[in-house]
């Protein structure tokens, strides 16, 4: 997997912090933004969506890989993570984590701060081990 340039990274992180504005999280007030690089070379930005019956809401980084799936890209090259907490890089959830391995399991998240600074870490590093769909076609007894 291809490094981001340096521009890529700086767009990444802009367009991750504008996408937490657009969060809607009334129950919560924790709002997350993230934006998906896809190979396409477009970004698509998620915000997370609370609803009243708590499991129905959708964190961000699974609204931007549905949004980027919709429109027809299934591979990307980062994921951009952010919430309004400053000094602890917020991660993804095990859901979204579990989300993402669906589309690839060596995937560089920027985990970044409110005002912009950032870290990578890696999915393959957050979560080692996921289920597989290869599990799936097990034979059953």
């Amino acid at each position: 997997m291809r490094e981001l340039t340096s521009e890529e990274i700086k767009k990444l992180v802009e367009l991750t912090l504008k996408a937490k504005e657009f969060a809607y999280c009334p129950y919560s007030n924790f709002r997350v933004g993230s934006t998906v690089f896809g190979e396409n070379g477009i970004y698509y930005t998620g915000a997370n969506v609370e609803n009243a019956s708590y499991s129905g809401a959708i964190c961000a980084e699974r609204v931007a890989i549905t949004k980027a799936v919709s429109e027809g890209q299934k591979k990307f090259i980062a994921i951009g993570v952010c919430t309004d907490v400053s000094g602890e890089f917020t991660k993804p959830c095990g859901i979204c984590r579990q989300f993402m391995t669906e589309f690839a399991t060596d995937l560089p998240i920027y985990l970044i701060q409110p005002d912009g600074s950032y870290i990578v870490d890696n999915l393959k590093n957050l979560f080692p081990d996921p289920f597989k769909v290869k599990i799936l076609k097990l034979e059953q007894h």
